[in-house]
């Protein structure tokens, strides 16, 4: 049998960001609180578990510091602080640490955004 577990967590962080639409407030420095989850999928291991969830708290803590209060625009190889680039950020921070992962949501909950990478099968 195949099972997906996820870890949510959240961030605060604040960015700018070039648009057409919206694009005076978005130019400035503005913040959000971001809520990102991961998922690992898999079939469960002898002891009844695709992995252990305390792992993937622990690998998530240690990515969540490169995010949390940070200027998102000077985080390294993130590039531009968009939802579509911190999921991408996050799948690639988090898959050598974690072969499994299989999708990772971010979003931002007090205005509606949300954003999810899943890689091709392939």
């Amino acid at each position: 049998m195949m099972f997906e577990i996820s870890q949510r967590f959240f961030f605060d962080a604040a960015h700018t960001l070039q648009r057409e639409i919206e694009a005076e407030g978005s130019r400035r420095v503005h913040g959000h609180t971001y809520h990102a989850e991961v998922f690992v999928q898999g079939e469960a291991n002898a002891s009844g578990m695709v992995m252990d969830l305390g792992f993937i708290r622990r690998e998530v803590a240690v990515l969540r510091e490169s995010l949390d209060h940070h200027f998102l625009d000077e985080v390294p190889d993130l590039g531009t602080p968009t939802l579509e680039n911190l999921c991408a950020y996050i799948y690639k921070r988090l898959k050598p640490i974690l072969p499994n992962l299989s999708a990772v949501t971010v979003e931002r909950h007090s205005i509606g955004d949300k954003c999810t990478y899943r890689p091709a099968q392939g």
